[in-house]
Formats: structure tokens, sequence, C-alpha cells
């Protein structure tokens, strides 16, 4: 068995130690692997070289498409612990990518890395593995919205977010494009019972300047429904690039 991930260049596997951008853990000190594929595609996904390669047909905004061999590294168990090992981090974030498309090999690379916090950051649609779930400290899940371009039926299987809110591990970090994004947030939270304070709300955008803008008119919509901001650290400070 072994992990198939994301690559920086050619060759190159996605593994790295910077601060977490998003979510509950912003502003922390972290390792980073990226795992390779989804079973999602998000029309604005920023790490589309993690799944749209040439024959891959699903719509994105850039359409762009990217070549496999040069962006997916096959890595051993072993091997992906050692590099994490050597990054001297005292905590992982494991993303994509879906990382629980790969739930197994997973397991066994945690089991490497005792001692080491572990966080998963996922679309939600995908149950974690018993023998992963059992090594991770928090998941960051981020069910699509509409805007996203999945279905619901494929992004939202209600067995699955009732699990997570079921799950006090489970932080919930929507994607909002536009205001009106908010009536799905809220349907959601009123359907699986999601307590306000596991609720992120975070802009879409790839640049400080879209982000700042959504910014400014979702400060308000968190204040008033008791949901928390998480603005996206690393655009901020390195931009749109792999391995930050």
């Amino acid at each position: 068995m072994a992990l198939v991930l994301a690559a920086t260049t050619p060759g190159e596997p996605e593994i790295f130690a910077s601060l977490q951008g998003e979510g509950a853990s912003a502003g922390k000190p972290c390792a980073f692997i990226r795992l390779s594929r989804c079973n999602l595609a998000c029309v604005w996904c920023d790490t589309a070289y993690t799944w749209r390669f040439t024959g891959d047909n699903r719509p994105h905004r850039d359409s762009i498409d990217f070549d496999r061999k040069a962006n997916q590294v096959t890595l051993s168990e072993d091997e992906a612990a050692a590099r994490i090992i050597a990054l001297d981090q005292p905590r992982l974030v494991i993303t994509g990518g879906e990382p629980l498309l790969q739930g197994t090999a997973l397991a066994c690379m945690a089991a490497l890395l005792p001692g080491m916090q572990i966080e998963i950051e996922t679309n939600g649609s995908v149950a974690p593995a018993p023998v992963l779930d059992a090594l991770i400290h928090q998941y960051n899940v981020s069910p699509k919205l509409a805007h996203s371009g999945n279905s619901a039926e494929l992004a939202l299987p209600p067995e699955r977010l009732a699990a997570w809110a079921a799950d006090p591990r489970a932080w919930f970090k929507f994607v909002i494009s536009a205001p009106e994004d908010l009536d799905e947030v809220l349907a959601l939270q009123a359907a699986y019972v999601i307590p306000a304070q596991r609720i992120m709300l975070m802009p879409e955008g790839r640049t400080s300047e879209n982000l700042r803008q959504r910014e400014r008119w979702l400060a308000d919509i968190c204040s008033s429904h008791g949901f928390s901001l998480s603005d996206r650290l690393h655009i901020h400070l390195y931009g749109d690039t792999r391995g930050t």
C-alpha cells in the first residue's frame, strides 16, 4: 500500500512546513501533506492540480487540465512519515484533494507519528476509515454548497453530515461566495443541529483583494449568527502557490 500525493514540482511530493491558514487552527505552525484525487469537483477549487487531470472534463472556471504524471507522486507510508518527522512540527494537517479516499494508507502513516496532533481537511462526503479515525484529533469539514457546482446528492450525504455534527472533533467550515449562500448554511445547521460555535464561514477567493472584499460583509453575517470568520492567511502571506 502507498499514498498518492500532489506534487509541488514534478517528482517532488507536497509535504512542507507552514502556518495553518484556515479554520480553527489558523496561525499555528504545522507540517502539511497534500494528497491527490478528489471525489468532488468545485468550480472554484484552488487545488485543481490534485484532480483535474487530462481527460477529466468536470467543469472548472479556469478550464485548465493537468498532466497526471507531473502532478502526482507515490510514496510509501514510511517515507511520507519520515519526511513529516524531519519537518519537526508539533501538528500535522492532512489535506487534498480529498484525503479520506486514502484512509487506510493514511492510518498506516499516522501510526508512525506518535505524539503528533493530526487534523484532516475534508469535504465531508467520505467516511473516515475506523482505523484512521482513532488517530485523528481534529476534522476540518467543508461541506460544499450549491455554488461549488457539485450536486447536493454527491456533496451533502445526510448520513455523513449527521455523523460530523455528532463528532465534537469536527469543525464546519463553509466557503461563501455571496450573501445568499448563508441560506444553505442555516438550513444545514438546523437540519443537523450543528452548534454555532463549531461553524466557520470563509470567503471564497484566491487573492487578498477578493478575500478582503467578501470579508467586509461576511464579518457582519458571522456576528449576527454567532459563527466564526475564517480568513485564508496563507493567501495573504504567500499568494496562491503550492507548498505554502
